[in-house]
């Protein structure tokens, strides 16, 4: 798969202030777009409640590039860094276009699969290998 974006809409709870996006609905709008790609390709919430998988965070981090406001039109795209081969930990990164083509924010997240009932780290069953490797790859892609 080359591309994955999906187009968040902007509601005026979502401003600050100023007017403009708050800074924790950047990290809204990536959440939701790993949260669209897993269901639209098969694992639901209830699968992963089935499994006893789900996917956890380590680190997110948002840098800022321009303003984005009501009446912005936006985009955000998703693609896997890097990951281990195992897709035991994987790292994503999110870029937001307001306007089409004024990249406003990159978005990095680190994070690895946990077993519920554990409450450990582990590697994930193949269904979500098989679900996560059709994750889009960024330029420079690297296995871990």
């Amino acid at each position: 798969m080359e591309k994955y974006i999906k187009n968040p809409e902007i509601r005026w709870s979502d401003l600050d202030p100023n007017f403009h996006l708050r800074h924790s609905v950047y990290y809204d709008y990536g959440a939701n777009c790993r949260v669209y790609f897993l269901e639209e390709y098969g694992l639901t919430a209830a699968i992963m409640q089935q499994l006893h998988f789900g996917p956890i965070l380590f680190r997110e981090e948002a840098i800022f590039r321009r303003e984005i406001k009501m009446g912005d039109k936006l985009t955000i795209d998703l693609q896997v860094t890097k990951s281990r081969k195992d897709f035991s930990r994987w790292s994503i990164t999110h870029q937001i276009f307001k306007n089409e083509n004024i990249l406003a924010a990159v978005i990095n997240v680190d994070g690895a699969w946990i077993n519920t009932i554990e409450r450990k780290l582990a590697t994930p069953p193949p269904q979500i290998v098989a679900i996560f490797d059709k994750m889009p790859k960024a330029e420079g892609f690297e296995w871990q």
